[in-house]
């Protein structure tokens, strides 16, 4: 049974990406999560039995946010026993924001039932991004007890899994865990499936569009983006740019204001939330993807998926300089000092004008992600430490093989010919069928 908190499923890719791996090696995986616009209290997706409640309200202040997390921690707990009732489960899988699924798992532990922690967020280095560094005898309180719950996430866990090494460093460092149970399960994308397609709109062969995929939070700075379209088409007389921002979040609306007040209302285009099928056609026809993310203390050690999905589809980007996103992006970003939104634009700029250089990132991104990132070698790591805590074992690969090459996806929509470089070429460079 997987707990998820933040996202509903299937929209949390890695967490689909999980589920599906531990069904093709024989496991049978429930989820809890909150409910998505329009979404139903329970359904079954290729296998996966899905258990889902409405969502708190939004939260604001401590006590909001403590509100939000003891409801959701409520209505888990009672779904968990449904769960149970329909199909008794081995193991708990919680996905952390927030730090507080310990419990139910201790609770859980009578039974038999055993705990991975899937360590998703730094929470104590979240608050710090938000808020700075605790000043008040209330928020020392607040801050230490984001550690100290923390601490309990990391020590009454089988195995905690993280998700790239600056995160396991800490689940050693802070929650005293052993290296052998620790493992490193990067959120790489399954590239035989997130590939560049023909898309169906592609963007005006005289435009140029970027484009920006990920939650919009106060710490995902997508108000950076606003902030260097306004530079381009404002200041620089850049009219041709547009930007597609893809997801939702708590900052959405206040960035359509933002936006409205900036003047960029012709130019921004928000989609709100987007599936797998939208994010192929979107990614598919941009021109530069967007990682705004400023580095504080726990961007700069959180991998960013967006960096790797745009990869996936051969779309060259532009970042703001944090650590892990150099370890995923290498030499296929440019990069900018953070917060220094006229360098982000000069990088902007630079691949404006220079198609030449958009083929070259977009092509060497799609190789990295693909040959260093991808998914796969991820999902035999994350299932082995199911097999190791459960004893259960079935031969077979844990991501389906479904076909290497296939010509069009489940949409009928024809994938460009990664075999073909001068035709790959040809698309990087206008992002349209031939």
């Amino acid at each position: 049974m997987i707990i998820v908190q933040n996202l509903p499923v299937p929209l949390d890719r890695r967490v689909w990406l999980e589920c599906q791996a531990l069904i093709a090696r024989g496991y049978r995986v429930s989820v809890i999560c909150p409910k998505g616009p329009g979404d139903p209290a329970r359904q079954t997706i290729d296998g996966v039995d899905i258990f889902k409640y409405a969502p708190a309200a939004e939260a604001e202040g401590f006590l909001g946010f403590a509100w939000e997390f003891a409801y959701s921690w409520v209505r888990t707990a009672w779904l968990s026993l449904m769960v149970w009732r329909r199909r008794p489960f081995d193991i708990i899988q919680a996905c952390n924001p927030p730090d507080t699924y310990w419990l139910l798992a201790l609770l859980w532990r009578v039974r038999g039932v055993k705990f991975v922690f899937d360590h998703h967020d730094l929470n104590p280095e979240l608050f710090i991004s938000r808020f700075g560094q605790p000043t008040g005898i209330a928020q020392r309180l607040q801050f230490r007890a984001l550690r100290w719950l923390e601490r309990r996430s990391f020590r009454t866990a089988e195995r905690v899994i993280s998700t790239n090494e600056s995160y396991r460093a800490i689940a050693m460092r802070r929650g005293g865990r052993r290296p052998g149970h620790v493992t490193v399960v990067r959120s790489g994308p399954d590239t035989r499936r997130m590939r560049p397609i023909h898309p169906a709109h592609p963007r005006p062969a005289e435009g140029i569009d970027l484009a920006y995929l990920g939650i919009m939070g106060p710490q995902d700075g997508v108000d950076q983006v606003l902030l260097v379209m306004d530079e381009l088409v404002h200041r620089r007389g850049r009219t041709n740019v547009t930007a597609t921002l893809l997801g939702f979040g708590d900052c959405l609306e206040d960035l359509k204001t933002q936006s409205t007040r900036l003047g960029l209302d012709d130019h921004v285009t928000f989609t709100g939330r987007v599936d797998r099928v939208a994010i192929a056609e979107y990614l598919s026809r941009a021109d530069i993807g967007l990682c705004p993310d400023l580095k504080t203390p726990l961007n700069d050690l959180s991998t960013m998926n967006k960096t790797m999905e745009y990869m996936a589809y051969g779309l060259p980007a532009v970042s703001f300089d944090l650590v892990e996103t150099r370890v995923s992006g290498g030499d296929c970003l440019l990069y900018a000092p953070s917060g220094d939104i006229q360098a982000f634009a000069d990088a902007v700029e630079k691949l404006i004008d220079d198609p030449e250089l958009r083929v070259r990132l977009g092509r060497q991104g799609r190789e990295r992600v693909s040959t260093e990132l991808d998914w796969r070698p991820q999902a035999e790591a994350y299932v082995a430490v199911y097999d190791e805590v459960s004893g259960f074992s079935r031969p077979g690969p844990a991501v389906p093989v479904d076909g290497e090459n296939p010509v069009e996806d489940a949409q009928g929509r024809r994938y460009v010919d990664l075999g073909d470089a001068d035709e790959f070429d040809r698309f990087l460079r206008e992002r349209r069928a031939s």
